[in-house]
């Protein structure tokens, strides 16, 4: 069975919320195409950002008290689902055992990992709302970025990793965006304004021209 996930800063690394880019990002055109093409992990650039590596910081401070909070009930929760565990696996050892005749075990050990995954993601809930807005933040930049690093870097066509089969080291570019997000974005707040929520500056964008559009009456 696996272990009940625990938090990022005790894992060593902050979750990374899905960034909205397109796997291919192509550069402005040109009056002639060069055909030269890079890989960059965009999620990866975020993440090496200055902004992103500063405000990960702060954030070991400023939520103190949440993460070790969290970190100190994850600990406990491994204690507690340990014998859930243990009697999970004696009940699938049994001679004859079935599916259905484990099932009271299967079911309360998956309870106990389900409640506990819960109580973890509400302890570190500002934590993680803190990461979102400033993913957000340095995100907001990554196009922009993209596009002066393939400028800089004389690129027609960036792909991400999964559509890569074999490549030359040269041909990542993602330190080259990190490079550009630096400059972009100097520095990323943790404080997220008040109600804010992830996505949402996204479902405004795209709620204002549609409002724009909208008829006028007579």
């Amino acid at each position: 069975m696996k272990k009940l996930s625990k938090t990022l800063l005790k894992s060593a690394a902050l979750a990374i919320a899905a960034v909205s880019v397109p796997a291919i990002v192509t550069a402005p055109a040109a009056a002639q195409s060069r055909t030269s093409i890079g890989m960059a992990n965009f999620e990866s650039a975020i993440v090496k950002s200055n902004a992103y590596q500063t405000a990960v910081n702060q954030m070991k401070t400023t939520y103190k008290s949440d993460i070790d909070a969290t970190n100190a009930r994850a600990t406990a929760l491994q204690a507690e689902i340990k014998p859930l565990v243990d009697a999970y696996n004696a009940a699938v050892q049994q001679p004859g055992a079935t599916p259905q005749s484990v099932q009271p075990q299967a079911q309360a050990l998956q309870a106990k990992r389900n409640s506990g995954q819960q109580e973890l993601a509400r302890l570190q809930q500002r934590v993680t709302l803190a990461t979102a807005y400033v993913e957000e933040q340095v995100g907001k930049q990554l196009t922009a970025a993209i596009q002066a690093a393939m400028k800089a870097k004389n690129v027609d066509l960036v792909l991400s990793p999964q559509a890569v089969v074999a490549r030359e080291p040269y041909v990542d570019i993602t330190d080259d965006i990190v490079a550009e997000l630096n400059k972009l974005v100097p520095s990323a707040s943790i404080t997220p304004p008040a109600g804010w929520q992830p996505g949402q500056q996204n479902q405004q964008a795209q709620q204002q021209p549609a409002a724009t559009n909208q008829p006028t009456g007579r």
